[in-house]
């Protein structure tokens, strides 16, 4: 199931999206509040904009208008919304993102292809192993595309290991839908109550939220971890709710394949500028196909890297590498730039280390500091020790680290109102 557009050549491709991008635009002009306003006060034009090079022509959107100018983003009447969803904001209130019934086949579209690139057919089973409620945008688009390629699914929702080994060994799913480091717990959970592995019929796993992979698409520590214990296949996923698409890896596992005919990529400098190829920069798109808030040129935040080789699935189009992190959790530490998830990697590296969340905020000087609490099975100063040296071995600097109580990181990571675990709190202004 490889949509044609996604074998075409590179010009094709853009050829394509320049003229989904022709339709977008008036659509913008008439129904969007904050593209009228945006338009009007950068003297654009509907027809100034022709092809993707002309994009470098409208200025960036990011997270904190979507959130100041919310409601001015939504481009149809109250009547045509099915479904809200919210998304994290940056300053206070999450943000909400509405769907009308033509963006919610969309959404299916998008998650059908996606898992397809992963190998499911309908002959398979999924397990979803994530909340589908609490105005949760990916456990619906799960559903939906599960729906829509035709394969069965099963609402287990998110934790209790029990429950997910009691499903698998009821009804026989192929697939998992799940967080990587949960894959840990069913692993631990299975050793404790002599469940065989590898008698249990997954065959892979569609892991959300966390890398697997390091930027060369190696296995990174929690990968590594994870395949030792139980071989299944891992297939990487990237999406974000204001995007309503995925990025997910095919059968190579070199990166997340992208749906041209859903979204517009650019990889883009502080400056708004692509970056040269194969370096870094800040994720941003334009969606294609959105009715009820589509959104123009979207700073997701996120810093990666994108790859364009041809790819042995018989797909042509561009990959995005894992995330390396984001923009505005850039740590400078010691003449260093790090990112959580590479302190988030090295804590995986050690069994005693059960739970754990990074604190970043600015000492008496105005400079980035580092906090790590850590909940672990055994608190010794030499584990302290092994965790700073292998934290210099690998990322030169060492953070401080303290052991706290499992129930005080638990307490600090779950929110009432969240749906998944905060694992990294900034608190520099």
């Amino acid at each position: 199931m490889i949509p044609e557009i996604e074998k075409a050549s590179a010009q094709e491709i853009k050829l394509f999206q320049e003229e989904k991008l022709k339709q977008l635009i008036p659509y913008l002009q008439e129904h969007s509040v904050y593209y009228q306003q945006l338009f009007k006060h950068n003297n654009i034009a509907v027809s100034d904009i022709k092809t993707l090079e002309d994009l470098v022509k409208i200025p960036t959107t990011t997270k904190d208008e979507l959130q100041k100018y919310n409601n001015d983003f939504i481009c149809v009447p109250s009547t045509k919304i099915i479904d809200y969803v919210t998304t994290s904001g940056t300053i206070g209130e999450p943000v909400t993102v509405t769907l009308t019934d033509a963006d919610l086949e969309r959404l299916a579209y998008n998650e059908a292809i996606s898992f397809a690139c992963a190998g499911v057919v309908k002959e398979d089973i999924l397990q979803l192993t994530t909340t589908i409620d609490r105005r949760f945008m990916a456990g619906l688009a799960y559903f939906l595309g599960t729906r829509k390629l035709g394969a069965g699914i099963i609402r287990v929702g998110a934790g209790i290991p029990e429950l997910q080994w009691d499903t698998i060994k009821k009804f026989k799913p192929t697939y998992l839908i799940v967080v990587p480091s949960f894959l840990l717990k069913l692993v631990q959970y299975a050793e404790e109550h002599n469940i065989n592995l590898e008698e249990s019929g997954i065959k892979g796993a569609i892991c959300i939220g966390e890398s697997l992979r390091n930027q060369d698409f190696s296995l990174n520590i929690l990968g590594n971890k994870i395949k030792n214990a139980w071989d299944i296949e891992l297939y990487s996923t990237y999406a974000s709710t204001e995007m309503s698409t995925a990025f997910t890896e095919c059968s190579a596992q070199q990166g997340g394949h992208h749906h041209p005919e859903l979204i517009i990529v650019e990889i883009l400098d502080e400056n708004n500028n692509p970056v040269p190829k194969g370096e870094e920069g800040e994720l941003t798109i334009t969606t294609l196909g959105v009715e009820g808030m589509p959104l123009l040129r979207f700073r997701t935040g996120d810093i990666v890297i994108a790859h364009d080789e041809a790819c042995s699935c018989g797909r042509n189009t561009l990959r995005l590498g894992p995330v390396v992190g984001r923009k505005k959790q850039m740590i400078k530490y010691k003449g260093t730039t790090l990112y959580p998830p590479a302190m988030d990697n090295l804590l995986n590296d050690f069994n005693e280390v059960e739970s754990h969340v990074i604190e970043i905020y600015h000492n008496s000087i105005g400079t980035d500091e580092i906090l790590i609490k850590i909940a672990s099975k055994t608190s010794s100063d030499q584990l302290l020790n092994n965790i700073k040296d292998h934290f210099r071995s690998k990322l030169r600097v060492s953070p401080r680290i303290e052991f706290c109580d499992k129930k005080e990181i638990q307490k600090l990571s779950f929110s009432k109102l969240g749906r998944k675990p905060v694992t990294v709190f900034d608190k520099r202004k």
